[in-house]
């Protein structure tokens, strides 16, 4: 059976509500049969500032309840850097979809040239890059098909910070991924 699969990778430090807006953008844009959210195990460009696992579970509890998103654990389990390439083989070799697309932002798309085997990358999947409202985006040599999402200005930078200076982050995560997320950081805080 065709199986048009999206792969929503990321940090996910912690996840926020527009990590969820953008995924159903996606996969209303792009007719998605599947969306994987996957949190980087370890990101081979920066640290988290929350543990492998937490990241995990708080994408997980995020993304709870729609029969369309599944979040994988593939690069938490695997060893090493979290490659993209190496996710996208693992989803060809093991999910074999008939349209495999990667999901991205337009911030992204200018550094794909510095990513481990671009070239490769996109022989394994479609690029699709997210924009704002008309954003511009990047030159580059790469194709590429455009999906305009919704503009949500939050980033988990911008929660990370809120949590710093002992402020709610209330409805910048979604609710039922707030208190694990608070004691996560209150016993990261303490220790």
């Amino acid at each position: 059976m065709p199986l048009r699969l999206g792969i929503f990778g990321g940090t996910f430090d912690p996840p926020h509500i527009g990590h969820l807006v953008v995924a159903q953008d996606a996969l209303e844009s792009l007719t998605l049969d599947r969306l994987l959210v996957i949190p980087a195990g370890r990101p081979p460009h920066r640290a988290a500032a929350f543990a492998e696992a937490e990241r995990l579970e708080f994408a997980r509890l995020a993304f709870a309840g729609d029969e369309r998103i599944e979040v994988s654990d593939v690069e938490v389990r695997r060893e090493g850097p979290s490659w993209t390439v190496d996710t996208l083989e693992w989803a060809r070799t093991e999910l074999k979809p008939s349209e495999l697309f990667l999901i991205v932002g337009a911030d992204q798309l200018g550094t794909l040239g510095g990513w481990r085997e671009p070239e490769r990358i996109l022989r394994l999947a479609r690029l699709a890059v997210m924009t704002r409202n008309g954003e511009t985006l990047a030159e580059t040599e790469y194709p590429y098909e455009m999906i305009e999402v919704t503009r949500v200005d939050l980033s988990s930078t911008q929660v990370r910070k809120r949590l710093r200076e002992g402020r709610s982050i209330r409805y910048m995560v979604p609710e039922h991924v707030r208190p694990a997320v608070e004691r996560a950081w209150s016993a990261r805080s303490t220790e």
